[in-house]
């Protein structure tokens, strides 16, 4: 008999190494199934491929009567109550490898963007606003010599370091955990505490989850001890950053500009944020493209695949649901 996975939005599933004979996979005609479908499914599903997002909260997990993994179709899994699933020996996958190049890529064009003021003038001359054309007219700032703050040295972190390095900017970084020296060399950054790299930094940009302890970890007071003229550049998640604080600091010209890809109540958008020319916004698009999203798929079938071929999924999240299985 063959396994039901559940998929709640239409992802690409060509590549999906799933063999026909062995699962069975369950798509919704329209763009993803309603929360009620997901309740009315779900008792009889041997998996679940959630996309980013989307929540999947302890009320549906616990109707999961033959669930066995969430295999969550993006890097973060803060949309899943992973506490509910552990609780159930419920596993919880990710797909972190194939979103590292992508969301650097994102990462420096925002800050290129912000910097050189490409947005705002690209604006501004389509909608035919007023622009000078004169050497001291449209003036941004170059990244080399600068200093960027990466907070956050995981591998998109350490992917946008690399970037940042061919550019010519000085890396500081803070982590959980400190990299090797030979990381550290590798990727032409220094450790330094959070207080100093806010405090040193010329850009200050955001590779962190979203917990308990990283919410809200730029906020008013972290704001005022930055320089004059610091750029924030955010593809981690929204609510890292105190959104009312980040505006009144740009609107009081304390902060050069902003590059955000994730907002603190997305897909709201504070109107703060739009009214400003020094900031740069797209609509989580970190990932959005055509080979991410199918690799992306691969990704979270390997993680399918491989539980129930009896092995460890190789991007497990909850590890204690091993000892339950």
């Amino acid at each position: 008999m063959a396994y039901k996975v559940l998929l709640t939005h239409r992802i690409p599933t060509e590549g999906m190494d799933l063999p026909e004979g062995d699962f069975h996979i369950t798509t919704p005609e329209e763009k993803h199934f309603s929360t009620g479908e997901l309740h009315r499914m779900i008792p009889d599903c041997d998996a679940l491929i959630p996309v980013f997002g989307f929540p999947i909260d302890r009320s549906l997990i616990e109707k999961g009567d033959k669930l066995k993994i969430i295999a969550n179709f993006g890097v973060g899994f803060n949309n899943i109550d992973v506490a509910a699933a552990t609780e159930k020996g419920i596993m919880v996958t990710n797909t972190p490898k194939t979103v590292i190049e992508p969301t650097a890529e994102l990462t420096f064009s925002l800050l290129l963007a912000v910097t050189r003021r490409i947005a705002e003038l690209d604006h501004k001359l389509k909608n035919k606003e007023p622009v000078k054309w004169e050497v001291m007219a449209n003036l941004g700032h170059t990244l080399e010599g600068k200093t960027l703050g990466i907070i956050g040295m995981g591998n998109i972190g350490k992917s946008f370091a690399l970037k940042a390095r061919a550019f010519g900017m000085n890396i500081l970084y803070y982590t959980r955990s400190r990299l090797s020296l030979t990381d550290e060399k590798t990727y032409g950054a220094r450790y330094t505490e959070l207080d100093e790299l806010i405090r040193s930094s010329d850009v200050v940009s955001l590779h962190t989850p979203l917990t308990e302890d990283t919410h809200h970890l730029l906020d008013d007071e972290a704001f005022r001890k930055m320089k004059q003229g610091t750029f924030i550049i955010n593809t981690a998640r929204g609510a890292v950053i105190h959104e009312e604080a980040l505006i009144r600091h740009l609107q009081n010209g304390h902060l050069g500009g902003a590059g955000l890809d994730v907002f603190e109540f997305e897909p709201q958008i504070s109107e703060g944020l739009l009214g400003l020319d020094n900031v740069v916004v797209v609509p989580h698009i970190g990932t959005a493209n055509y080979e991410t999203r199918k690799a992306m798929g691969e990704e979270a079938a390997i993680n399918v695949a491989e539980y129930f071929k009896g092995t460890r999924p190789p991007n497990l999240v909850n590890p204690e649901t091993i000892e339950n299985r």
